[in-house]
């Protein structure tokens, strides 16, 4: 790969993604800005692949680029490298944690009434082939409603719609607690033990900036042992050359995607230490804070703003929704609509500036 700066300074972050200098780029919450460098990197790999060949030494290639992108995650999650598996998506990581823990018909998994399709078609597969049963609630009282039926506690870390946070108090439930996190990590602090979760969904084509194709799943030694591993194969094995005899790995490796190619892991792994190296304790204070001020100046201007938390998403009023989020990106400004609601929603990260804001507010007012 090749080599870059090991520093990019908060101030310098910005001129590292070319497609800020086009467009007012809020839309983090469905794929994050790509690097230049980033690219660089995926493209520094197929080269190596067209001109060299794909033999040994790509392997090896692939599983150490593999090996730092898994403890690049872990440090963005706040825990230990053999706790994280490599996935694809934040949705095939939930699926694995809901599919393998085979619960048995009349269990009950609990969710809120906000949840994305990813973590929603895992559970309507635990209802249609497992007969779960699966009851919905306000984000804030999942941690009150837990009976004696429900087995697992499945919902958002920061709700997709609004931005809001999950209560604190789902650290202490005694049940198993799996977290999507596709709009925490690289937006907010995540510190999975703090957090009391078993398992922690992420995405790394979010607020992370990588390629499509890139996740990870945290699984805490706790729950590890029941989850039923039914899709096996070379990378989830311990010893692949045993045949019908080999193990799975014994970490949080056994989780991990049957595929990712190295072009996929190298850019993943370079837009994860840009990241890092301007310092997530600084990238997540200055995103959230933007956030917080467009919450403030939408307000202001008449556009009622969504309930939310100190998140980097804000979601506000609209009269017509996919009219005018059309609207703004033929002027420049992508932001989503949310389906099924009245609301926009911008999504701004450390990368985005106030410049980014006002375009916003001109384009809306116009």
């Amino acid at each position: 790969m090749q080599v870059f700066s090991r520093f990019v300074s908060l101030s310098a972050l910005r001129a590292e993604f070319p497609v800020l200098g086009r467009l007012a780029y809020l839309n983090a919450g469905t794929d994050g800005p790509l690097a230049a460098r980033t690219v660089a990197a995926a493209s520094e790999e197929l080269q190596h692949e067209l001109e060299l060949g794909r033999f040994k030494p790509h392997f090896a290639r692939r599983s150490e680029v593999g090996v730092a992108l898994r403890a690049a995650y872990a440090r963005a999650l706040g825990c230990e490298p053999a706790d994280v598996a490599l996935t694809t998506c934040t949705t095939e990581g939930m699926a694995t944690v809901i599919g393998g823990l085979e619960l048995a018909r009349g269990a009950e998994i609990l969710t809120s009434d906000e949840e994305h399709p990813g973590l929603l078609g895992a559970l309507s597969a635990a209802r249609e082939l497992r007969s779960v049963d699966v009851r919905e609630v306000p984000l804030h009282e999942l941690p009150g409603e837990v009976g004696p039926r429900t087995r697992l506690v499945a919902c958002s870390h920061v709700g997709w719609m609004s931005g809001s946070i999950a209560p604190a108090e789902l650290a202490q439930l005694e049940v198993p607690v799996l977290l999507d996190g596709a709009q925490g990590v690289g937006a907010i602090g995540v510190d999975v033990r703090a957090l009391g979760c078993d398992a922690y969904a992420g995405a790394g084509q979010k607020w992370l900036c990588g390629p499509d194709g890139t996740g990870m799943l945290y699984v805490s030694a706790a729950l590890r042992d029941q989850i039923a591993v039914s899709r096996r194969g070379y990378p989830n094995l311990a010893d692949p050359d045993a045949g019908l005899d080999a193990r799975l790995h014994d970490d949080a490796r056994r989780y991990d995607a049957q595929s990712l190619n190295a072009e996929t892991l190298a850019g993943g792994l370079t837009a994860i230490e840009l990241l890092e190296s301007a310092g997530w304790r600084a990238v997540h204070a200055r995103a959230s804070s933007l956030a917080a001020r467009l919450a403030e100046l939408l307000a202001e201007r008449g556009r009622e703003v969504a309930p939310r938390g100190d998140s980097t998403l804000v979601s506000f009023s609209s009269a017509d929704p996919i009219a005018e989020c059309a609207r703004l990106a033929e002027q420049g400004v992508i932001v989503r609509n949310i389906p099924a609601r009245p609301w926009l929603r911008a999504s701004v990260g450390a990368w985005n500036d106030e410049g980014d804001l006002d375009r916003l507010l001109r384009t809306l007012s116009t």
